[in-house]
């Protein structure tokens, strides 16, 4: 709560009543009941439109803003608790954060700026260039480190302050807006790029964004906020097939779903299915028992061997065939439970057969259908496809604005 009637604000929001009804009070809630945990190792995408209360949620998170009520705990220890010394050590050690708009020194190098969460920590310089070097390596960045930031390009900027995080090595990583000032192409360069780093560095990520394909695109789970309460927490799945209310149903109607939905989401049991050692006459039985024209062949840990068609069966049993071996198809489309379904369409209309779903062990663990993959694309409600963003969102009440150049030596801590 940003006004000096704080404590009889709280009260009434807590008695259910809007934030427009305590305006009376000089008191701007921004932030109201928001409450939630993050996962280690998960992208927690916290996004809502302009005055949401995004961002001012962030700079609780880091002790920058400290809460009119409530708490905020790191691995158990409540960090609105800490005394100031205490809460500086914190946020150098256990949270990096990247801005909307690089908060870089102009005056530094691209090496002196990646290595700087580590000078305040108190690094020896070999060591701190050693690891900012390795840092900038890991955006590739190889070869600028010499460079001052205005010779840089905007996109390039943001991958400087995203290795200023990666080399103070911190378990946490906040982002506000990080990628909202870039291009779209960049942007979504950006985003594929922080995937890849976190699927080989497992960082805890808050991110915060105002762009709804950008939060299905990188959140494990997502919190959409609404005048600074929480409307819906869950996977982009949840959110997007089961909304919790109208305002949900909205926001989501238009995204592309081929592009958030993955083949987990469609696919069908793996029924029936057959032993590789079972003779042509049970293969037949079972198919004709379940009415499929084709079934696939899996051994008895649900390895996948391929797929056999009811007429090649037929044809076997007539003329005295006993062995499936030689009857069995291996040219099987396969796709990865998480493959979206935009990616799946190709593969289907090169295959007569069902998509075959298989986990890293290559076991079957689900069938795909064209009809399936048809009645996914006729229930899309929009063309929501383009990656374009949005407006850049306004200044929050009370805050400095999702945009600010964080560059005060409070904030870089």
């Amino acid at each position: 709560m940003f006004g000096r009637r704080e404590s009889k604000a709280v009260e009434l929001l807590s008695d259910g009543r809007h934030r427009d009804e305590i305006q009376d009070l000089g008191v701007t809630a921004a932030v109201i009941d928001v409450s939630f945990d993050v996962k280690a190792g998960e992208i927690f995408v916290v996004m809502g439109l302009s005055g949401s209360g995004k961002s001012t949620l962030i700079r609780m998170l880091n002790g920058l803003l400290e809460p009119s009520a409530g708490t905020v705990e790191i691995d158990g220890t409540s960090i609105t608790d800490l005394g100031h010394r205490d809460l500086r050590a914190l946020r150098s050690k256990k949270i990096s954060m990247v801005f909307q708009h690089f908060a870089l020194f102009p005056h530094r190098s691209v090496l002196e700026n990646a290595a700087y969460g580590l000078e305040v920590q108190g690094i020896p310089r070999p060591e701190r260039r050693e690891r900012a070097s390795e840092a900038l390596g890991l955006v590739g960045l190889d070869g600028w480190e010499d460079h001052l930031p205005e010779q840089l390009s905007g996109g390039m900027r943001q991958r400087v302050g995203l290795a200023r995080a990666l080399a103070a090595d911190t378990d946490i990583i906040l982002m506000d807006e990080a990628f909202s000032a870039l291009d779209p192409l960049i942007r979504r360069d950006m985003q594929s790029q922080l995937l890849e780093l976190q699927h080989t560095l497992g960082k805890t990520i808050v991110f915060i964004t105002h762009d709804l394909n950008e939060a299905m695109r990188l959140g494990d789970r997502i919190c959409v906020l609404r005048d600074g309460r929480v409307a819906q927490i869950g996977t982009a799945e949840e959110i997007l097939n089961d909304p919790a209310n109208d305002y949900v149903a909205q926001f989501v109607e238009d995204v592309d779903r081929t592009r958030v939905l993955t083949a987990s989401s469609v696919m069908e049991p793996p029924i029936p299915v057959v032993d590789p050692s079972s003779g042509p006459r049970t293969a037949l039985r079972t198919m004709r028992d379940n009415q499929v024209a084709t079934t696939f062949v899996v051994r008895r840990d649900r390895r996948l061997v391929g797929i056999v068609r009811e007429e090649a069966i037929g044809e076997a049993v007539r003329t005295g065939v006993t062995k499936l071996d030689n009857l069995v198809n291996d040219d099987v489309e396969q796709v990865s439970p998480e493959t979206p379904l935009a990616e799946l369409f190709h593969q289907a209309a090169e295959t007569p057969y069902p998509l075959a779903v298989v986990d890293d062990e290559k076991r079957l663990v689900g069938v795909i259908p064209r009809v399936t993959l048809l009645a996914a694309l006729a229930s899309q409600n929009g063309s929501a496809t383009s990656d374009e963003q949005t407006e850049p969102p306004e200044e929050e009440p009370g805050e400095t604005g999702d945009g600010a150049t964080a560059t005060s030596e409070e904030e870089q801590q």
